[in-house]
């Protein structure tokens, strides 16, 4: 058998045991990245390819004659084409829940930033005024404590559940938020509720036709002028123009996102351009702990080694079902 990884530099530096991997199957070809043009000879032979942020169109799977797998490494599967793979009788497998802890921590490492002022603290450090400071303990910066804080969760699959878990442990009150423009089910809150009622708001649902801008200028004039916004989700989530007038005018007290709507930015993106420290941005890394990694490279194994053993696997069988599952 032969199995390709179309872009492996996406998920290791060399830091990854691929030992179960390996033994689900060999040998492996890892390519560090693949150009849509180049995917049509790198899976013509192939009978497992695995993808995480390469594209497999419709052109490249009819020439995969061989191809009996594709895996995705990563949850969301939007980068290949579902309905050529169905029309070719290829089945698709996702690997799910891998990266929770990472990305609760990362969460909580922002909110914590922004409500501890820590950038701003560094910066008075590393400038010398706290050694001009008349007084041991500089006040320049309010600092705000998370308990008692009100924090809305948008999108309640998994992470969701995982975030609300450790906020409550710091003492945080909670809103489950409903979807959007929906009745309120018994446990969660309206839409609107939420937006208006939080200190901080954070983003874990998919990003959807029915989710695109799910946070724009509506949603910011919503806001309390004290709310921080947090993305670890997907960028299109959240209108960019938007957040940057909100966070420009005072509208919002801050944001954090580890997403943008292109990535990487080759392009520029006038969020990178805002000079404060009330908004911070990190390289979309919330999940990329070597530890969820490893579970990513583990669970692509389970998924290979089930699949020809015909045992269940983590196959996409309903596009709807899958995408529904991950925001309850």
């Amino acid at each position: 058998m032969r199995a390709v990884f179309l872009d492996f530099g996406s998920v290791t530096r060399g830091d990854i045991d691929c030992t179960k991997l390996e033994q689900a199957i060999s040998p492996w070809h890892y390519y560090e990245d693949t150009a849509t043009e180049q995917a049509i000879e790198r899976v013509k032979d192939a009978e497992v390819v695995v993808i995480n942020k390469a594209l497999l169109d419709r052109a490249a799977l009819s020439s995969a004659n061989r191809l009996k797998l594709v895996c995705i490494a990563a949850t969301g599967y939007n980068n290949i084409d579902l309905t050529a793979a169905s029309d070719y009788n290829i089945p698709v497998c996702n690997v799910r829940d891998y990266a929770t802890p990472s990305v609760v921590e990362h969460v909580f490492m922002l909110i914590l930033n922004l409500s501890r002022r820590f950038i701003e603290y560094q910066h008075l450090v590393k400038n010398g005024d706290w050694q001009k400071s008349t007084y041991f303990c500089p006040l320049d910066f309010g600092i705000e404590e998370l308990s008692g804080k009100t924090l809305g969760i948008i999108g309640y699959g998994m992470l969701g559940k995982a975030v609300a878990e450790i906020a409550q442990a710091f003492g945080m009150q909670l809103l489950i938020a409903e979807h959007k423009g929906q009745p309120a089910r018994p446990g969660r809150t309206a839409f609107d509720e939420v937006i208006s009622q939080s200190d901080f708001i954070t983003l874990h649902c998919p990003l959807s036709d029915a989710t695109r801008n799910l946070i724009s200028q509506r949603e910011f004039e919503l806001m309390k002028p004290s709310a921080y916004l947090i993305n670890t989700a997907r960028g299109g989530l959240v209108n960019e123009a938007d957040l940057l007038a909100s966070l420009s005018s005072g509208r919002i007290a801050g944001a954090a996102t580890d997403v943008l709507q292109n990535e990487p930015p080759v392009a520029g993106n006038l969020l990178l351009e805002y000079p404060q420290p009330n908004l911070i941005i990190t390289p979309h890394i919330a999940w990329a702990s070597r530890e969820s990694r490893q579970r990513l490279l583990d669970q692509i194994a389970d998924n290979i080694h089930n699949f020809f053993q015909n045992k269940p696997f983590n196959q996409i069988k309903d596009a709807l079902t899958s995408r529904h599952r991950h925001d309850q």
